[in-house]
């Protein structure tokens, strides 16, 4: 298994900066990793530094907690295609959910899907499923589902929670085959990775690259 390229290289912390993503896109072309999530402030850059790689370039719009009014983020996903992003990780507004507000998580996802699909670009929604329970995040399944997103990320890492074997699981079984899961959120092993790949995810999102790396070629 080719875990290099299975994997999201990421860097999303607040005080990220240039040198940082200079040597995060260094990494990810040398490792031939899946792609690179990066703060919207870098996308340009980032975009140009892979241009003559497979990586993709990511960012993400509605960053950590979802709380933008739709409008705010149809304008950051506008300009993130500007910039050259090849995937939009939306992260869907936390409070609507929690005030079981589905009608409104289905405007918002149904304005913003048109102009990345229209772009021929990829959008990967972040549930924070640490925060959610399971009938939450069943309901998100049938959602976006049905909205057609390309695929379902459990979370941002910005939540601190850890992504579970079990949530990935519950949303394989939710999720039309069409839909790839993401799993991100603590995860620092090869073991790790290697079970939630069992358990139904596609690929994963980690600040921990170049370790896994590292560990998967010792097996």
């Amino acid at each position: 298994m080719n875990i290099a390229s299975l994997i999201d290289h990421c860097l999303l912390k607040p005080t990220a900066t240039i040198a940082e993503v200079d040597q995060l896109c260094a990494e990810a072309t040398a490792n031939k990793f899946r792609a690179v999530g990066v703060l919207p402030l870098f996308v340009k850059r980032t975009k140009e530094l892979l241009k003559d790689s497979a990586v993709k370039t990511a960012t993400i719009v509605g960053f950590p907690f979802g709380h933008s009014v739709i409008e705010a983020k149809l304008a950051e996903t506008v300009l993130a295609i500007v910039d050259g992003a090849d995937e939009i990780e939306l992260v869907i507004n936390l409070s609507a959910l929690k005030n079981v507000d589905w009608q409104y998580l289905a405007k918002e996802i149904n304005t913003i899907m048109p102009v990345i699909k229209t772009k021929g670009r990829a959008i990967k929604v972040i549930l924070e499923t640490g925060l959610l329970n399971d009938t939450e995040i069943k309901t998100c399944c049938d959602v976006y589902g049905a909205a057609g997103v390309d695929m379902i990320k459990t979370s941002s890492g910005y939540a601190a929670t850890i992504v579970s074997v079990d949530t990935v699981k519950l949303l394989r079984r939710h999720l039309a085959d069409a839909v790839k899961i993401n799993a991100g959120g603590g995860i620092n092993n090869y073991e790790t990775v290697k079970e939630l790949l069992e358990a139904g995810a596609d690929n994963i999102s980690t600040e921990n690259s170049i370790e896994i790396v590292k560990l998967a070629a010792a097996f």
